[in-house]
């Protein structure tokens, strides 16, 4: 029963498509001094999930925004990992190709729905309202994570809602990427 149920949470976190394993307890929060603590631990109990909200990570690339869809995998939830650029494509390729509701009633499905990198990349108008149509659809039915670098008061721009920040938990990271502290790490002589 223990080897099933190792083996069904492998199939979940492969079927989410996280691109690299991230577990909260590897997180260092003393790293990451900026981060509310209390209300990490509090979310990957994963009791938004139940209520339907949605969790919004605002800071920089690679200071560690995707732990808790990994945490909500573990926990036995439908998880979907997504950056937003490769979601917009997939759902105008989905349209065109006359599969938008079939590929939606997919995304439907899932207990948490992660996005990646809004705002990165500017979306086309279709793909931006495309977009919105997924998130406008979630509210309430399913939870988002949704990570972004950018400030606050540019979300409406680029969502043209406020929909998203409703019911929704909002986390700010700071500092330099672990990437880039990785290297400067390496490139110092010792």
């Amino acid at each position: 029963m223990i080897e099933r149920q190792r083996k069904a949470a492998e199939r979940r976190l492969k079927a989410a498509r996280f691109p690299a394993a991230k577990l909260l307890v590897e997180f260092d929060f003393a790293a990451r001094p900026s981060i509310n603590k209390p209300l990490v631990l509090q979310l990957v109990k994963g009791d938004y999930l139940d209520q339907r909200e949605n969790i919004l990570l605002v800071g920089p690339s690679g200071t560690g925004k995707s732990h808790l869809g990994m945490a909500a995998c573990a926990q036995g939830r439908k998880v979907r990992f997504f950056r937003v650029t490769e979601l917009i494509t997939q759902l105008l390729e989905a349209k065109e190709e006359r599969q938008l509701l079939r590929y939606r009633q997919q995304l439907n499905k899932l207990d948490l729905l992660v996005l990646d990198e809004l705002g990165y990349v500017p979306a086309s108008k279709a793909g931006a309202e495309l977009l919105f149509d997924v998130i406008a659809t979630a509210y309430e039915r399913n939870s988002l994570i949704v990570t972004t670098n950018l400030p606050f008061e540019n979300w409406t721009e680029v969502l043209g809602s406020e929909r998203l920040t409703h019911r929704c938990h909002i986390l700010g990271t700071k500092g330099e990427s672990y990437g880039l502290q990785d290297a400067k790490r390496r490139r110092k002589p010792g």
